[in-house]
């Protein structure tokens, strides 16, 4: 994938809170892919290959910062929850 630059202005001050110029780059590139992610517009393979990271090293940044890796409705959870105790049930 070809790269692209967005220039975005910000107050100094502000990206003086995120380190310096290339520390507050890195840092705006993760919240927008995690936020992509979080939207559903890319899967968690193509935000670990934005962000260079193995899909543990992926899974692991969302643990960090309070993201849950699978989304699930209460209704898939609970079909979830049932397939493996019916799994247990039969020692399988």
């Amino acid at each position: 994938m070809a790269d692209s630059t967005l220039e975005i202005p910000f107050p100094a001050d502000f990206i003086a809170l995120l380190g310096t110029q290339p520390q507050a780059a890195a840092a705006a590139r993760e919240y927008i892919v995690l936020g992509l992610f979080q939207e559903d517009r890319i899967s968690g393979g193509k935000a670990a290959e934005m962000l260079g990271l193995t899909r543990m090293g992926f899974i692991s940044l969302l643990a960090r910062k309070g993201i849950p890796y699978f989304r699930l409705t209460s209704d898939e959870w609970a079909n979830e929850v049932a397939i493996v105790k019916s799994r247990g049930a039969d020692g399988a």
